[in-house]
């Protein structure tokens, strides 16, 4: 495949940035997305030029890491992360636009790479649960009916990317934050923290930046994982039945 790569590049935070068009031929249809990405790289580097920087890690879909806007799209045009996108999906002569997540509470670090440190802040604000000290519980010592299981277990398998706020027209961190919340609040293990932690967490997304959710459902449609919008009005009672609970004290 003969394509044509429209990058976009930033030395740092500070610096303006702007698009880069490299042409690259030979790639197999079989090659992943990040694939592409490193033969780009090695030519680069071959001229001694800097090579593009983005995230990456497992490549396996499971980190999170591989954050990337293409054509228009976060994670590229199938609902799956970037790193398990393959070059099939793409036409041989297609003009490919790649550019990092655009959001102000995702400040980029360098070229494609963004800084999703207020995901972390927003988990340390309230996204735990106590735990006391000593030998390991018996698994099956607390019984939890498997409906709720499964759906605690579908709102943990958010995997902290970021595409929902890629994906939303206000950069709103709901999505991400009401799956944390979610997998917490319907299992007994959750309970200590239950009155504080959607108040913590969602007054911390608030601090970060993120901006309000409208209802329009692209966070869920182009989530990876496919995290339901049912987790952000279980956060909202969540929250309205903590700020009830703290009026009347």
């Amino acid at each position: 495949m003969k394509l044509t790569i429209k990058v976009w590049r930033q030395k740092n935070a500070a610096d303006k940035g702007g698009f880069v068009t490299y042409p690259l031929d030979g790639i197999s249809t079989d090659m992943s997305f990040l694939e592409m990405m490193d033969v780009l790289n090695e030519e680069l580097s071959e001229k001694g030029e800097d090579p593009i920087h983005f995230d990456h890690d497992c490549r396996e879909g499971i980190c999170g890491m591989c954050s990337l806007y293409i054509n228009g799209k976060p994670h590229g045009p199938l609902q799956t992360t970037t790193c398990q996108l393959h070059m099939r999906s793409f036409s041989d002569g297609e003009t490919i636009t790649i550019e990092p997540w655009r959001a102000a509470a995702f400040p980029v670090v360098k070229d494609l790479v963004v800084d999703r440190g207020a995901f972390d802040r927003i988990i340390q604000a309230g996204g735990y649960v106590s735990v006391n000290t000593g030998g390991v519980p018996d698994a099956n010592e607390i019984p939890i009916p498997k409906v709720v299981a499964d759906e605690a277990f579908d709102a943990a398998t958010c995997i902290g990317c970021g595409a929902c706020v890629a994906a939303c027209k206000n950069a709103s961190a709901m999505l991400f934050t009401s799956a944390k919340v979610s997998q917490l609040a319907m299992l007994p293990q959750g309970q200590v923290e239950r009155k504080s932690r959607a108040e913590k967490m969602i007054a911390q997304m608030d601090a970060e930046g993120f901006g309000a959710c409208t209802n329009t459902g692209a966070c869920s449609a182009e989530c990876p994982k496919g995290i339901s919008l049912t987790n952000i009005a279980r956060m909202n009672r969540e929250y309205f039945s903590a700020a009830v609970s703290s009026d009347n004290v």
